[in-house]
């Protein structure tokens, strides 16, 4: 029944999926079909996900931020996607709860899986963030974060924490869902672009 090769999705992942994001049973199977067609094994390799968001932003370089995404769903750590992770991969970054939302956020800040956020892990994933932005949208940005520097300062500003301090699970969400501004500044804003280009694929 589970079997990821198979060419129809399983009832109980079909369902599990149908649960726990938005996407209808249509959209699923399609989208399944269309990800066993590029990856025949049933999974899919960070290397093959890097290439799926170089085509989705040709003028810029996403791929720190997709091995940092990539890194956020694989939550088994075996260096692959199934179908079942990349689904709530697309879910979460494109329209997921808020909460769920902020639940991955804090788990791509957290470069090394250690619990909390350090000031440095927010300035790597904030410059993985720029290099997705085109150079002219760049200078289009706000004085006071149109480098990355600038809008880690600010992050990090926005939670009132010292150079060295931490920022835990709990502080992150609350603080996030206190400011609507740090949503902003903490996420690409972009995922719409990506769930087009999606849809585009599949017909």
């Amino acid at each position: 029944m589970g079997n990821t090769k198979s060419s129809a999705l399983s009832k109980e992942l079909l369902e599990e999926l149908k649960s726990n994001t938005k996407y209808t049973e249509a959209e699923l199977c399609t989208w399944y079909q269309s990800f066993l067609k590029e990856c025949p094994s049933g999974r899919i390799s960070k290397q093959q996900f890097e290439g799926i968001y170089a085509s989705f932003f040709p003028d810029a370089d996403p791929t720190a931020y997709a091995r940092h995404v990539f890194r956020s769903f694989d939550t088994n750590a075996d260096g692959t996607l199934d179908f079942k992770e990349y689904i709530v991969a697309l879910h979460l970054t494109s329209g997921g709860k808020t909460l769920q939302k902020l639940e991955w956020a804090f788990g791509l800040y957290d470069v090394d899986g250690n619990g909390t956020i350090s000031k440095n892990e927010i300035q790597e994933i904030v410059r993985s963030i720029f290099n997705m932005i085109p150079a002219e949208a760049q200078k289009k940005l706000p004085e006071d974060e149109n480098t990355p520097e600038k809008r880690a300062e600010k992050i990090w500003a926005f939670f009132g924490k010292k150079e060295n301090d931490k920022i835990s699970e709990g502080e992150f969400i609350q603080g996030v869902m206190d400011n609507k501004d740090i949503l902003r500044l903490i996420q690409y804003d972009e995922p719409q672009k990506i769930k087009d280009k999606l849809k585009e694929k599949k017909q």
